[in-house]
């Protein structure tokens, strides 16, 4: 077991508050490899549970924060904005930010193999430091701590997160949703060498959801995806309703 982590009292002082329970604060940096090498004397669980609670504040609060920023964006839009904020290599930023690696309470072997700096390890302690702060001092105390980090973190990341193309976004929400990968496949090729037309199907587990029609592969593609994203009531402004080549080639029953 390793004593090599400073002292807590020094995050602590980071803060613009201080808790009125700190084996709670204390809880939020107890890796449970700490708990396999540590006496009986020491009574305070792992942070596994903070961590599981301060995950669904943190998803809440992000959420707030964008349905507020963001009044006329859909659905989709903020989840992939959400996403983006929340996804682990940002929390683990937010906790590279605030060294929480050095206050972990962590057992011989995790410290050897650097398990202060490896990111899985900080994202899930700066999930449970919120799950802490949440128990401790409520809602309001979490909004404060996190709302700097969070707006900045927008700010960087909405140009991008806004702007995906429709096979990126479609692609994020069928692997989040059924656990597959959208398939593409050319399924036309009409017109001479020098004005060709492609007919692009994307399908999900072999079901077919979109087809779209354009000059080159890709841009049939994009269409598809439209179309597949428009049928799965996601945000589509780029899908354009051509019903006989819909109904030539994705089924009712995909629609």
């Amino acid at each position: 077991m390793t004593e090599s982590h400073r002292p807590l009292a020094e995050f602590e002082a980071t803060l613009d508050f201080s808790f009125d329970d700190p084996a709670l604060l204390q809880r939020a940096f107890v890796h449970r490899s700490y708990l396999n090498e540590a006496g009986d004397d020491f009574d305070i669980p792992d942070n596994e549970r903070l961590e599981f609670l301060g995950d669904s504040v943190l998803g809440f609060v992000a959420s707030e924060l964008l349905f507020r920023r963001y009044p006329k964006r859909m659905e989709g839009e903020l989840t992939n904005l959400r996403a983006a904020l929340v996804r682990r290599e940002t929390l683990a930023r937010f906790a590279e930010e605030l060294a929480l690696g050095d206050f972990l309470l962590l057992g011989h072997g995790e410290e050897e193999s650097g398990g202060r700096t490896r990111p899985a390890t900080l994202c899930a302690t700066f999930e449970a430091v919120v799950g802490a702060i949440y128990l401790d001092r409520g809602m309001e105390q979490v909004r404060a701590f996190l709302e700097e980090r969070l707006t900045a973190e927008v700010e960087r990341v909405a140009p991008s997160a806004l702007a995906k193309d429709p096979k990126s976004r479609l692609q994020e929400w069928i692997q989040s949703e059924m656990g597959v990968t959208p398939r593409y496949k050319t399924v036309l090729t009409e017109g001479p060498d020098h004005a060709r037309f492609f007919t692009v199907q994307v399908s999900a587990d072999k079901i077919p959801y979109g087809v779209g029609r354009g000059r080159s592969k890709q841009e049939a593609a994009q269409s598809a995806a439209a179309m597949a994203l428009h049928h799965f009531g996601q945000p589509a402004p780029e899908y354009t309703p051509d019903p006989p080549l819909e109904a030539a080639f994705v089924p009712p029953a995909a629609e």
